[in-house]
Formats: C-alpha cells, structure tokens, sequence
C-alpha cells in the first residue's frame, strides 16, 4: 500500500513539473514571436518605433486570448524569410490587428 501511494505521488509530482515546463514554454514561444513581429514592423517601417512596449502588449494579449495567440503564431510563421515588400502584402491578413 505504501509503495503505491509512493508511485502515485512521484507520478503525480512528474506531471505537475512537465505541465509547468510546458507552460513555460508556450510563454517563451509567445514572447519570441511578438518581439519577432513587433521587431519586424520597426526595421520595415519605422524605426522609432517602440519594439518593448509592442511586445508587451501583444504579449499580453495573447496570454489573455487563445485567438489571439494563434493569430500571433501564425504572423510570425508567414513573416518568416520574407522580405519587408513580400510580407507587407503577402502577411497583411495573417498579422493585421497585431501592430499597428
């Protein structure tokens, strides 16, 4: 009896460690890909543009929306090597609403 209770603890405290981890690294994911995007906007399109508080608040918004994060996701992955021209019109879709 107690070496169950002491397999089901020791399974119990895996799981709690791997689900953090996971969270963990959907956050990072996150935050990678609206410092992309917002980075994005500044070298294609103004350079005074402020990259940190974009990132927070894209950040935030997609830790608060699961659309949103999805739509963060899928602009990054569209603006993925493309030129500044090329993703202006081939991501407007992917990325409006994001930055300005």
């Amino acid at each position: 009896m107690r070496n169950s209770f002491l397999v089901l603890s020791a399974f119990v405290a895996l799981f709690s460690g791997l689900s953090v981890g996971l969270a963990s690294c959907d956050e990072v994911d996150r935050v990678t890909d609206c410092q992309d995007i917002c980075g994005r906007y500044a070298d294609c399109f103004d350079s005074a543009y402020d990259v940190n508080a974009c990132r927070n608040r894209c950040d935030e918004a997609a830790s608060d929306s699961e659309n949103f994060d999805q739509k963060v996701d899928t602009c990054e992955n569209c603006l993925d090597d493309r030129s500044c021209a090329s993703a202006t019109f081939g991501c407007a879709t992917e990325c409006s609403g994001i930055v300005p």
